[in-house]
């Protein structure tokens, strides 16, 4: 457990938690977005993929959302910030084209993934709703995770996009978990 998490009281814990979610989610939103429009140019194949995922993200973002809503929180500092970051992601990565797409999905999943599960494991005995909204979203997260692995490709250059892609998700909650 980080510093942040033993300072802060269980319940204002969980409400970060779902605060950088939230952020998250939105930010994840917008690089299916960008990545869908420019995909109808550059992998057309993928475009309905996309937009299916892109409607997962936006249930998420819902979730957390009400949640918040709920407890009478505010979003996150982040929120703008993940959806400016998410949408050039998503835009340099489909003008990249397939390959880049699905490892830039296979690359931020990881990361969220191992979060969501960390998440769960800290809230498990102090914040059950947080711990129900964040466990409402794990099987999507992983089938994105999952059916995009299968379109990266072996090596190449794509494979050095993975690293970068996941250094700056994993920044962006950093950062989310202290603004």
């Amino acid at each position: 457990m980080d510093v942040l998490a033993t300072a802060l009281s269980d319940t204002e814990l969980g409400a970060r938690i779902l605060k950088v979610n939230h952020a998250g989610e939105n930010g994840a939103v917008h690089i299916y977005l960008a990545q869908a429009a420019v995909a109808r140019l550059r992998a057309p194949d993928l475009v309905a993929e996309l937009l299916e995922f892109r409607s997962h993200e936006e249930r998420h973002r819902a979730i957390f959302w009400a949640e918040l809503q709920r407890r009478g929180r505010p979003r996150c500092h982040s929120y703008v910030l993940c959806a400016f970051g998410g949408f050039v992601l998503g835009l340099v990565t489909g003008l990249l084209g397939r390959a880049a797409i699905a490892a830039t999905t296979v690359a931020v999943e990881r990361v969220v993934l191992r979060h969501l599960h960390a998440q769960i494991s800290q809230l498990q005995s102090s914040d059950q709703a947080a711990v129900r909204a964040i466990e409402a979203i794990v099987d999507d997260e992983q089938r994105h995770h999952d059916e995009l692995a299968e379109k990266v490709g072996e090596g190449g250059w794509v494979r050095l996009l993975e690293p970068l892609v996941a250094v700056s998700t994993e920044t962006v909650i950093w950062l989310g978990m202290k603004l």
